[in-house]
């Protein structure tokens, strides 16, 4: 696979990963809302066999954090992983830039 379409696709995962983090975020006080998540590296693999779609899971394991109310989400980890996944996203753009800069010196010094 080409590194732009990898690249591409990770960026796909990880714009939806942060919809799902901010929907966990925003239903932390619903009761009865299970934790939901995006396991990147199994959709990045299954993504690049051909299948478009991006499968979004309901946490059902649990960490013992539930609360009486059934509620699954656990703030703190939710930012934290709210954290890396914007880390991850600018630095998939920052490595897209790149190549794209890398494609634009090559064209130019071609002349």
């Amino acid at each position: 696979m080409k590194t732009m379409e990898l690249i591409e696709k990770a960026l796909t995962i990880r714009a939806l990963n942060h919809k799902v983090i901010a929907g966990n975020i925003s239903n932390v006080d619903t009761p009865g809302y299970k934790e939901k998540e995006i396991d990147f590296k199994a959709e990045l693999e299954r993504t690049s066999g051909g299948d478009k779609n991006i499968q979004v899971k309901e946490r059902t394991d649990g960490d013992g954090l539930n609360s009486i109310d059934g509620n699954t989400v656990n703030i703190e980890k939710q930012m934290v992983k709210l954290t890396e996944n914007t880390v991850m996203y600018t630095t998939l753009v920052q490595i897209m830039t790149k190549q794209f800069s890398i494609m634009r010196y090559i064209i130019n010094e071609g002349r």
